[in-house]
């Protein structure tokens, strides 16, 4: 079966992550994204590298392996939209779309044409993504936002990291940029419920996705906690604020870690590892307990797990019922079983690469699974073949096209 949204076409104008990913999201449901890139240039993320593609001999190409994270799945034409000419070719293309998604700074597009106002009348019924540091509105509206700026700004860093003045303590960001990814989620939904109501209306809207609201909303119970108490969370490391033990602990040889969700898996813990005097104890006999005298249970678990290797700990919490795992690297990561057994690690066939690996989407359906048809393009790739295609542009429109530096 074809995907899910394989009758949706999607006009991709962003860069680097954030709408990008939402892009791939939408083209691994399905849907044709065709990616509009600068001539000669392209995507910014293009140049993110080392580490770069490699060939087929082994040779370094001129793509970063980052663009390849968020461009699976699209075709990729080269539009100077700067020119009257390449202006004209988006109007074209958006009249034919039902999904636009763009992420360049606010009133940017409008300068051009391209603005919301200017393609709706093109296309009532498309649906235009803005993705924008700060959004379309308030006194930021106009800032430049970047994932490192905004995960300091919408309270990421405060939470993340060890506490001040203990080894290695201060503000971390996140290790992948979560403020990108998570905005460009937001809007794979937003762009899902918009095709939802204009399947009953016929109408189309403008989405506005700031990564700093996103980053807000990613804090989750940190926000309510603080709404609950007037305290802002600090950072605690690798503890959790409201559930003990939910922690990584020193083992033999390695570390693991431990997530004792509630009182039950606690105690299904203490008897498999042998320290069934620490579910007796009344400091420790429910959650919130565990969480007022949390340091002293610390300490008590670690002596514990210190007797045994992580993968002999591994084993024995796996057969007791209780939730753990080890603490891998990501060459670890693509040799468990468990990410051999569905699949995660997918390989495309590229024009210079050959085989290239990408992750497949966590998405599983049973009636319309996902499909990956393309590769990341490399930059123009699907040029003519959408001039000449969907555009219906004969050879003569595309050499002057082309002589005229629109494409």
């Amino acid at each position: 079966m074809p995907g899910p949204l394989s009758h949706i076409r999607v006009l991709d104008l962003s860069r680097v992550l954030a709408g990008p990913w939402a892009g791939q999201n939408l083209a691994d449901l399905g849907a044709e994204v065709i990616k509009v890139e600068r001539p000669e240039f392209g995507d910014d993320s293009r140049t993110f590298g080392p580490p770069w593609v490699k060939d087929k001999s082994g040779n370094d190409t001129r793509d970063s392996a980052y663009f390849t994270s968020a461009n699976r799945g699209k075709k990729s034409i080269t539009l100077n939209i700067s020119t009257a000419e390449g202006q004209e070719l988006v109007r074209e293309l958006a009249r034919l779309s039902d999904v636009l998604i763009e992420n360049y700074k606010f009133g940017d597009l409008a300068r051009y044409g391209l603005s919301y106002d200017d393609l709706k009348s093109v296309n009532p019924r498309l649906i235009y993504c803005s993705v924008t540091g700060f959004g379309q509105t308030g006194p930021y509206r106009t800032h430049p936002g970047y994932d490192f700026m905004i995960q300091g700004m919408g309270g990421m860093m405060s939470v993340t990291g060890e506490p001040d003045g203990s080894p290695g303590g201060g503000p971390q960001r996140a290790g992948v940029p979560v403020a990108d990814i998570i905005t460009g989620m937001y809007a794979s939904i937003a762009v899902c419920a918009a095709l939802a109501h204009r399947a009953e209306t016929g109408v189309g809207q403008h989405l506005d996705l700031a990564l700093l609201d996103s980053q807000i909303a990613l804090l989750a119970y940190q926000n309510t906690n603080y709404f609950a108490t007037g305290k802002p969370p600090g950072r605690i490391g690798n503890l959790h604020p409201n559930i003990v033990p939910y922690q990584p602990f020193k083992t033999a040889d390695g570390e693991v870690i431990l997530a004792c969700g509630n009182d039950n898996l606690f105690r299904k813990f203490c008897a498999a590892a042998g320290c069934t005097e620490l579910a007796g104890d009344a400091r420790f006999a429910s959650n919130g307990k565990r969480v007022e005298h949390r340091a002293e249970l610390t300490r008590l678990l670690q002596a514990v797990f210190s007797r045994r290797g992580t993968r002999e700990w591994v084993r024995l919490l796996e057969a007791a019922g209780v939730p753990n795992g080890p603490i891998n690297d990501v060459s670890q990561v693509f040799e468990e079983p468990q990410v051999k057994a569905r699949g995660i690690k997918v390989e495309l066939d590229h024009p210079v690469a050959g085989k290239l690996p990408t992750v497949a989407s966590p998405m599983r359906f049973s009636a319309t699974p996902v499909e990956y048809k393309l590769a990341p393009p490399v930059l123009g790739q699907h040029t003519e073949e959408i001039l000449r295609g969907l555009l219906q542009k004969t050879d003569a429109e595309i050499a002057r096209l082309r002589a005229d530096g629109a494409v």
